[in-house]
């Protein structure tokens, strides 16, 4: 598909691959300069709160403080004078090192969590790179901080490990190259002051035919929008060209829909936000593991869901044709925090069981389970065979018990899960969750 001169949207059209079907999660690895501070106020879900000046001021993502430390009468600016001198953001970038990184380690902590795929923010939108990107001069982390390629070092890691490996790339703004004043609305972000030009297009596909090239990523992960000048399958740097050249050097690539033009892989939506996206085909839902991508320092695991909550999140996803791309906030160390990475091995521990069925399962089963007030019931199918997914409402109780009602299956399979019992009574289930449990219980049906 490369240099082809008359090539349109459509021409980019193909099966998505069967890998990224069959992926039901994934890790979003968000790491960089705002590692070092890692502060932010942990209010609330993005989707969740109305007034936008309310949601800027107060931001829970910890990796928009070069944003939200610019905004007047901030926490976050406060914060930055008292604990930071006020210095300019920039100079964080010298003073991060780190003595613990291992990336060979965290592969295995997410591939024990059962993911099939990382994706690294290789520039965000404070926009340094990871990797020593032409055009940035030395504002990245080969010439100064870290002096590493730490996209290199995650990409050869994740392979090594059976992963696959994406790049998420914020195309869609540069606060450092398009130095725009502090956004405190949507319509700011997405809209009013986002760089538009021919020259950022330049300069942004230029880094990402550069991640192309060294990196091979498995999904390009662009992030809020993409320059207007780009949005065009004609120039060498517009966007139909680059997917081009992208799917020809990675065939088993994907790409997202945050370019905003009429060609996507899947689309997305974050937390609360572009609900209404996961009706138009193959999807993710990506959110933190907490309120905040980045590491935040003030955030514990009160302030996200317990991990048998995100086990449901991820079997409702997968029985809807979607997977789940969780967030983790690397310290800037390069360590995961303590307790995301128990929640991490939590999750793990009924993955392991569950993850060779998820990776089938790609829409509703057409059995009919009813579960008791205090539980719930899924049916997935994978165009074969359909299982039942059962749990407590309550997915933090030490032990439950409850009935699911069958209809019209009956059980073929009781799949074993670790602190799980099933009793049948007829076509009524007797579910016991003792202490310990893992995860919901999962019962293959035949009709």
């Amino acid at each position: 598909m490369s240099g082809k001169d008359n090539m349109d949207w459509s021409d980019l059209e193909r099966p998505t691959p069967q890998w990224f079907k069959n992926a039901k999660l994934g890790i979003f690895v968000h790491w960089g300069v705002y590692s070092l501070p890692a502060w932010a106020e942990p209010t609330a879900e993005l989707g969740t709160v109305e007034d936008p000046l309310e949601w800027f001021t107060h931001n829970p993502y910890a990796e928009w403080y070069y944003n939200t430390i610019r905004i007047p009468g901030s926490p976050a600016a406060e914060h930055h004078r008292k604990e930071w001198g006020g210095c300019d953001y920039d100079d964080l970038l010298d003073q991060w090192h780190m003595d613990s990184f291992d990336a060979s380690e965290l592969m295995e902590l997410f591939k024990e969590s059962g993911a099939d795929y990382v994706v690294l923010t290789t520039k965000h939108h404070d926009g340094i790179t990871l990797w020593d990107a032409v055009g940035t001069g030395d504002r990245n982390t080969v010439k100064r901080g870290p002096h590493q390629d730490l996209v290199g070092a995650y990409a050869d890691a994740a392979r090594k490990a059976g992963l696959r490996f994406g790049t998420y790339y914020s195309g869609g703004l540069d606060w450092h190259v398009r130095p725009f004043p502090p956004h405190t609305t949507h319509e700011s972000v997405n809209e009013g002051d986002r760089p538009r030009d021919e020259e950022y297009a330049k300069y942004a596909a230029a880094h990402i035919d550069e991640l192309v090239e060294r990196y091979h990523p498995d999904v390009l992960w662009n992030d809020i929008n993409y320059p207007d000048a780009a949005k065009n399958t004609t120039e060498p740097y517009g966007l139909g060209q680059l997917f081009a050249r992208y799917y020809e050097a990675c065939p088993e690539g994907v790409v997202n829909d945050r370019w905003k033009v009429p060609h996507c892989d899947y689309v997305t939506s974050e937390y609360q936000m572009n609900l209404d996206n996961e009706d138009l085909g193959i999807w993710e839902n990506c959110r933190g593991l907490g309120l905040s991508f980045g590491y935040n320092q003030v955030e514990g695991p009160e302030n996200g869901p317990h991990p048998r909550t995100l086990l449901h999140t991820i079997v409702d996803a997968a029985v809807r044709d979607g997977r789940i791309l969780l967030g983790v906030g690397p310290k800037a160390d390069g360590t995961i925090p303590e307790w995301q990475a128990d929640s991490l091995r939590a999750i793990g521990r009924w993955m392991q069981v569950a993850h060779p069925i998820l990776a089938g399962i790609d829409h509703r089963g057409s059995a009919t389970a009813s579960a008791s007030d205090d539980a719930w019931a899924e049916v997935g199918s994978d165009g074969t065979t359909e299982f039942l997914f059962a749990a407590p409402e309550d997915p933090t109780v030490d032990s439950a018990e409850f009935n699911v009602e069958l209809t019209d299956a009956s059980v073929a399979t009781v799949v074993p899960v670790q602190g799980v019992r099933v009793d049948q009574d007829g076509t009524c289930l007797h579910i016991s969750c003792e202490a310990g449990w893992a995860g919901p219980a999962i019962i293959e049906l035949s009709k």
